[in-house]
């Protein structure tokens, strides 16, 4: 192990064992959707979100931090992780449906939303659609303003692949690629999205998810300027020092589109800095959250 991951390797549930926590299944429209809760019930709810093909396990090393200030909501997509499985394709209102439709499942007005590529995505886009159920936007590395053949093949190929041949070797590929070091990628995270993947027609659902690699499917997806425009209280845009999906560029572009925008920069740390660089990620997060708790 490198100086560097030392210390970092802190097993998923270990790291949730100290943090009072439920895991259950609501019913939201056709999707029985695993969601994680913790935190003070009648603290302001701040939903995580991760990327493509992710789970709620993403944000394990970040639970026990915002919990002790927020209620801490983290569930699995349609289509992704334990959530009933696709059978047609995902593009973004069925993300923003689901989420609106989860939020009243759990009597939750307004949130800040907290999203990890595609969940940046997400999180904008609803932002824009229902700016009235919004408070802060917190944006890790997010998808949806970029549109790279080279970098939607790359997902498309390591994505379907890992759930065709849910194989360690292949699981790790795709998991690495999230990562600067590679070494961050431990056995029992490889476990973890292996039993995810190997369930039986979660192949099936893998190809309804990776619609949003397809050109045009898209482009017809994509974050437009005014949707930016439109997100009603701020946006911390965090992107990092090895991010495989862009340039660094792009998040500050998004940053200064958003009214009250703020980009940072997090080094050493790939896709998931919410993995690799956790303490800066969780202080970076608990900072901007915490300027709108005292306007």
């Amino acid at each position: 192990m490198s100086a560097a991951t030392a210390g970092r390797d802190l097993p998923v549930w270990v790291a949730l064992s100290s943090t009072p926590h439920s895991i259950d299944f609501v019913q939201v429209g056709p999707w029985r959707t695993r969601v994680l809760q913790a935190g003070p019930a009648d603290g302001e709810p701040l939903v995580l979100m991760a990327g493509t093909g992710g789970h709620l396990e993403a944000y394990a090393h970040n639970i026990q931090a915002f919990a002790e200030r927020f209620r801490v909501i983290a569930y699995d997509y349609p289509g992704h992780g334990y959530t009933t499985h696709a059978s047609a394709d995902l593009e973004l209102p069925d993300y923003v449906e689901h989420l609106a439709g989860l939020l009243d499942v759990l009597g939750v007005d307004r949130a800040h939303l907290n999203g990890e590529s595609l969940g940046g995505w997400v999180a904008v886009k609803f932002a824009a659609a229902r700016p009235e159920r919004v408070r802060r936007l917190v944006l890790n590395t997010p998808g949806g303003t970029m549109a790279s053949p080279q970098v939607m093949e790359r997902i498309r190929s390591l994505s379907q692949a890992a759930a065709d041949d849910p194989s360690d070797e292949r699981i790790r590929a795709r998991l690495e690629w999230l990562m600067a070091d590679p070494e961050t990628v431990t056995d029992e995270l490889v476990a973890i999205r292996r039993a995810i993947y190997a369930q039986p027609g979660f192949a099936a659902s893998m190809s309804h998810i990776l619609c949003l690699q397809d050109p045009e499917i898209r482009r017809r997806n994509l974050i437009a300027d005014e949707e930016l425009a439109a997100v009603p209280n701020g946006a911390l845009v965090v992107w990092t020092s090895n991010d495989p999906s862009g340039p660094a560029a792009a998040g500050m572009r998004m940053a200064e589109k958003i009214h009250g925008g703020r980009f940072e920069y997090i080094a050493d740390a790939g896709h998931w800095p919410q993995w690799e660089q956790r303490e800066v990620f969780n202080k970076l997060v608990l900072g901007f959250l915490s300027e709108e708790r005292s306007r």
